[in-house]
């Protein structure tokens, strides 16, 4: 019998510290949200090159949002542009780790502006949800009020945790067009695949609910997704593009999450420049 007593208390504890355990993973993909989705830090804040680097003049523009912060970016004009293009970037680094899509947006005949969010790159602030959805927003005013461009001339472009925003911001107004890249459905969903093991649904208080946003669309979509992305499931891709209103198109890219565009070459810039010219 105390043998026996030995055993079942032993059980007891194992089970105590395992529920202890869960809970305490749970504690931390609810509280540390934030830090599993924005790494303004990785590689780092500073800004290491500028389109000069790659022989593109631009302009450091500074505009603030409508909760009074200031955000920076770049506008890089083209004299044979045909329309513009908004660019929001993924969850890592800043807009100066982006030149080589500029480069090729920019050889596309697009005026190019990318900003960067609150608390990224020299833009102030601390990165939320809702504030990524104001500095897009703001960024959006920026070139209608400012630059005075048509809404039916901008292209708003996402990549990653980008492809989210521009589809919020797409869902808001009626640009030429709006091009997906390697975006996920939502924060929830992407959780879900990470971590199937948490009830990510009902931790998730983060959303960018991409797949949602996307519905709400009225102008042409474009949603490009490699089979290979080692971040985001090529899924998450195919669902957005299921969720998209007509008229919309598929583009399949290869390579990983953050070489995909390069690694596509001619295919994905022939794919681009299809849809861009169909569209401005």
């Amino acid at each position: 019998m105390h043998r026996y007593t030995k055993k079942v208390s032993a059980l007891w504890k194992l089970l105590i510290i395992g529920i202890l355990a869960y809970a305490a993973m749970n504690a931390f993909v609810y509280f540390m949200q934030s830090r599993l989705i924005f790494y303004p830090n990785i590689p780092g804040r500073a800004l290491v090159a500028t389109p000069e680097d790659i022989g593109l003049p631009y302009e450091n523009i500074e505009f603030v949002t409508e909760d009074n912060i200031r955000l920076h970016g770049w506008y890089i004009a083209n004299q044979q542009a045909k329309g513009s293009l908004l660019f929001f970037h993924g969850n890592a680094g800043n807009i100066s780790h982006r030149l080589d899509s500029i480069k090729i947006f920019h050889r596309l005949q697009l005026n190019v502006f990318i900003i960067d969010y609150r608390g990224y790159g020299q833009s102030e602030g601390k990165t939320t949800e809702k504030g990524t959805y104001l500095d897009a927003q703001a960024a959006w005013n920026y070139l209608i009020n400012t630059r005075g461009i048509s809404e039916k001339q901008i292209i708003i472009f996402g990549r990653s945790l980008g492809a989210s925003i521009a589809s919020w911001l797409a869902s808001k107004h009626a640009p030429a067009a709006l091009i997906i890249e390697s975006g996920f459905s939502s924060v929830p969903s992407m959780g879900q695949r990470l971590y199937p093991f948490l009830p990510i649904r009902w931790l998730a208080h983060y959303k960018y609910n991409t797949k949602h946003y996307v519905k709400n669309v009225s102008r042409p979509v474009l949603v490009a997704h490699s089979r290979y992305d080692d971040i985001i499931p090529y899924e998450e891709g195919r669902e957005i593009f299921l969720a998209a209103a007509q008229p919309k198109q598929f583009l399949e890219m290869r390579g990983g999450h953050n070489d995909g565009f390069i690694v596509s070459g001619s295919a994905y810039i022939n794919g681009l420049q299809l849809f861009i010219n169909k569209n401005l």
